[in-house]
Parts: C-alpha cells; structure tokens; sequence
C-alpha cells in the first residue's frame, strides 16, 4: 500500500494543487475548499494551478501541456506532492508520475489521508482502513510492475500460474472480510445502545451538515460538552451522543456526526454506515449550514445527497443555518436567531450563532416541539392500536357466539 499524506508531505512539506474548470459555477469555492483539505492534511500548497477543459483527456486528465506546467511548478517550489482536485484513474495517476516525479494524489487519496490521521476510536479506525482497503482494490490494475510476474508451483495458494496481481487481490480482500466482522460486531454493540433509548422513550436527535459548518460547536453549546472543535475540514469524525435536557418529562438524546463534503468517496460512507446510523435512526435531523458560504446551497445538495444515499431523506429536517454573526445586517438571513415555519406551521428553519450562542433557546424549543409532536403521535397510535385490538377481540367473540348458536340450531 502507498504511504499515507503524512508520509509525502510533513507539515513543512510543499505540494501543488491541481484544480481544472469544466465550467464549473462552484469552481473557485471546491478549489478554495482543496487548499482547506490541504492545510487539514498537514501541509502546504506552494503553488496552484488551474486550467478549463470541456472533458477529461484520457492518459493524463489535464492534457500533456498542462502536465509540463505541472511538473515545471514542482521543480519551482520543490514540492513533494501534487494533488488533484479530481478523481482520477489509476492509469492518470501513474502517466502523471512518470512525468512530474513526484507523487501524485487525488481528492479521494486526500480525504481517505485525512481521515486515516483523525479517527480516534477503535471504531473510526477500522471504518477508515476498510475504506482504504476498499479504495486500494480499486487501484490494483496495472499500478506496479511487480504485479505483472507470475507465481506457481508446489505450496504456492491460488495454484500455478496465479498472477501477483490476483494473489494481492485475494490478501486485500481477505482484510476487507475480517474488517467488515469487526464493524459487525461494533454495529451490533451501538445496536443494542440504540434499542436502550428507545425502551427508555428517549427523543433521538442527530447533528448532520458540510463539514466545517459548525456542527461540533452547536453540539457543545446545547449539551455544555467538550467535543474537540478546530476551524478545519473533518476536525472531527467519530460519533458523539449525549444526554439533552429539554423538559423534565422529555429524554433527548443528541448525536454529533461526522461532517460530509462534495463527492465523499463512496467507500467511506459504506464504511462509515455503522456511525451515520445514528443519523438513519433519528427522530429529528439538525442540518446545520454555515451560512457565510457562498456554496452554502451546493452543500445543503451534497448533504442530502448523503443522506439519501444512506436512507435518511425521509426523517424530519431542521435547517440550521450557523454563523449569521460573519454576515453583514441587511442580508437574506436577517434578521438574527429567527425561525422559519412552513404551511403547517411546522419549523423547517433556523438562523444561529452556536459561537455566540445566537439562537440557543430557539433551536431547544424547536427540538422540544418535534419531541412533543412525536410523543403526541406516539399516544394516538397506542390509543388507535388499543381499540383496534378491543374491537377486534368483541369481534371474535360475536363471531365464536354465532358458530356456537348455529351449532345449537339457534339462530
């Protein structure tokens, strides 16, 4: 396996960004985002370059002219890393790498890099080495040349003739097998957490939004609590649940989850599915936005892109839009700590400050309404299921009378 991004680039390391335009509106706002992803990584771009294609070229990706500028600015800056703002092929990576003579990354290898030095618990670990792995199979194609020799003969597994490359193959996906059993049995622990709160009655609530966007201060600014928080991407992956008083015949449970972000790699949310569960099994989602980015609304699409892809886009959603302290008065969210309700005068927006605590006291009696609402239903099914069941039992009886009469030759 590769060395990670810490490897290649230390803190002091210097690495060049690549971001190509393929008329893209939100160019600017993911390359600003890269240089985020960067900094977060441990290192430092040295020097940006860009350029506008209408298509990927196929052997390179940004076409051999601006693959010499490329490989001009690592000389220039003495980098040791070029990165892509762009998924690229394992076929790209090592044509780019012939050429500039560095290594060469790509947001999907960056984010998994960041990942790898972040997660804490014993949990986020394996999630994120079973997305490494995941991510590794997928790179087993023609990327080394010792995977080209042939190995056979006597004691040798897979018989004569096996490749390299399918014995490398058959050992990552035996580590994938054994990683998935240890998820399993985590997942089955936060199962039966999980089935705890519900036989206490407990109101399950889940942070989810863009990473960065605030998510972790909120978190401690309702439960007084001491998450880890950083103005960095991913400055915390692994879930944490805590006790929310609301009112005192109301448990809520609140969950701050891992922050998303534009093409997540897909084998990280499959990873990850064990702790986005929280966000699948929740009574109520508070999807925070930070409200001073222009993208908010391209990250608002991503987060639901998410969220469908894990089969929460049908739990009730908040719109918490964080930070209106960094927006000037006058704007589209003022004014300050302000709730939004839709037709059925249900709140579907909030407008905060988790920094100043802004909007605190808007966003406990938002939850405490949702928590009543659902409790309200909550008696009205067991009100429903208990007559249901009373009706149906006179019914039986009436009908055990009948065949009894008919028996007798009463009508």
């Amino acid at each position: 396996m590769k060395p990670n991004f810490a490897d290649s680039a230390s803190p002091q390391g210097a690495a060049v960004l690549v971001g190509i335009n393929f008329d893209d509106v939100y160019f600017e706002a993911q390359l600003a985002e890269a240089r985020e992803l960067i900094s977060s990584a441990g290192a430092r771009v040295a020097s940006t370059l860009t350029g506008k294609r209408y298509k990927p070229d196929p052997a390179t990706f940004a076409g051999s002219g601006k693959i010499e500028e490329i490989a001009e600015a690592v000389l220039q800056t003495n980098a040791s890393l070029v990165v892509f703002n762009h998924q690229l092929s394992p076929i790209q990576i090592r044509n780019i790498e012939k050429i500039v003579g560095v290594r060469v990354i790509d947001r999907t290898d960056l984010i998994l890099d960041i990942f790898a030095q972040r997660a804490r618990s014993a949990e986020g670990k394996l999630q994120v080495e079973l997305a490494q792995m995941q991510h590794l199979m997928t790179r087993l194609v023609k990327g080394w040349t010792h995977l080209e020799r042939q190995r056979g003969g006597i004691s040798v597994r897979g018989g004569p003739g096996e490749s390299q490359l399918e014995l490398d193959r058959r050992m990552v996906g035996d580590k994938v097998k054994k990683l998935k059993e240890k998820l399993k049995k985590l997942g089955r622990q936060r199962n039966t957490q999980r089935a705890s709160r519900r036989r206490a009655g407990t109101f399950s609530v889940s942070i989810v939004g863009y990473t960065n966007a605030g998510k972790s201060t909120l978190f401690n600014r309702l439960t007084r609590s001491g998450t880890y928080v950083a103005d960095q991407l991913f400055a915390t992956l692994d879930t944490t649940t805590r006790r929310l008083y609301i009112a005192p015949n109301i448990n809520v449970a609140l969950s701050d989850t891992v922050g998303f972000i534009r093409n997540l790699p897909h084998g990280l949310v499959a990873a990850f599915h064990a702790t986005l569960t929280e966000a699948v099994e929740a009574d109520l989602l508070l999807h925070v936005v930070d409200a001073a980015n222009p993208a908010r609304e391209e990250q608002i699409a991503e987060v639901n892109k998410v969220l469908a892809e894990i089969g929460a886009e049908l739990i009730p959603q908040i719109v918490v839009y964080n930070k209106i302290d960094l927006l000037e008065t006058g704007t589209l969210f003022a004014p300050a700590s302000a709730a939004l309700r839709d037709e059925s005068d249900k709140i579907i927006e909030l407008r905060v400050s988790a920094v100043s605590g802004v909007g605190m006291n808007l966003v406990r009696d938002t939850i405490h309404e949702y928590a009543e609402m659902l409790h309200h239903r909550t008696d009205l099914a067991a009100d429903f299921d208990e007559r249901f069941q009373v009706g149906y039992e006179n019914e039986v009886v009436s009908i055990d009378q009948a065949q009894s009469f008919a028996h007798l030759g009463v009508s």
